[in-house]
């Protein structure tokens, strides 16, 4: 990214944080139940997840007898899907969506994406915070390690940039490929070992999950949470890797298509 561009998304922070926190306020603060929504949603799909399969999986979870443990294996690896889901959702549309503002108001484009961006970790933060503070009232906090959930989703938030970016851009071109985007997460999230455990698949199909690059982000979080102990690094370098690919390819695709996507919406 050319330091040109760096130095007109720092002469923008205002209007990007601005536009955080009026994103923010308006998820928050404009409804009856306010910040209680942030845990509603996700924390409703781990009750029902939990009562339907808690039983059905609780022998799978090798070493783990603690009654809450299927729940935490749950809540490590649905956060980590939903702030992936989130991002790359509303990045994929995000031009196509600010259509009349990019139509009306002079800015450097990416500031869209970047508000995305910080919008979804802020509100991600706010549901991690409040899991671990369940954590620790449990006795269930896994201690230090927590910081390596750190890198984990920074390489989750670059992979999930990349796309979004490659695919939003292409988004203004083919529209269809919003619509295509939600319907490969509904089945990408089966396709990642969250509500089950990888261990209960055939052979065949644990190998054939192994291509799924935010299979081993999830792992590793729920190593961390679960089992207290830091990810098995080596498994992240192929994520990782996609994520500088997709990055490059993202970037590369706004630098050849990003003067045209006004004059297409």
């Amino acid at each position: 990214m050319p330091l040109t561009l760096l130095r007109e998304l720092w002469a923008y922070r205002g209007f990007i944080l601005a536009s955080v926190q009026r994103e923010l306020r308006a998820r928050y603060l404009g409804s009856q139940f306010g910040l209680a929504w942030a845990v509603i949603h996700p924390f409703a799909l781990i009750l029902l997840y939990t009562l339907v399969f808690s039983n059905l999986m609780r022998p799978t979870l090798a070493g783990h007898d603690a009654p809450i443990a299927y729940s935490v294996y749950l809540c490590a690896g649905l956060l980590t899907w939903t702030v992936f889901s989130e991002l790359l959702g509303r990045s994929v549309g995000i031009f196509v969506n600010n259509a009349n503002l990019l139509k009306k108001v002079s800015f450097p484009k990416l500031t869209l994406p970047l508000i995305a961006i910080l919008s979804s970790l802020l509100h991600y933060a706010i549901i991690m915070a409040l899991f671990m503070a369940f954590l620790v009232l449990a006795g269930y906090f896994p201690g230090w390690v927590v910081f390596a959930a750190v890198p984990v989703i920074l390489i989750l938030v670059a992979f999930t940039v990349g796309l979004g970016l490659l695919a939003g851009t292409i988004n203004v071109f083919y529209r269809d490929i919003e619509q295509f985007t939600a319907l490969v997460l509904q089945f990408w999230f089966w396709f990642t070992p969250i509500v089950y455990v990888r261990s209960i698949l055939p052979d065949w199909l644990s190998a054939l999950l192994g291509w799924n690059p935010v299979l081993p982000m999830v792992a590793a979080m729920q190593s961390i949470f679960l089992d207290a102990r830091a990810p098995d690094w080596s498994t992240l370098v192929y994520p990782l890797t996609l994520a500088g690919l997709l990055l490059v390819l993202g970037w590369l695709a706004y630098r050849r298509l990003g003067g045209e996507i006004v004059d297409e919406l």
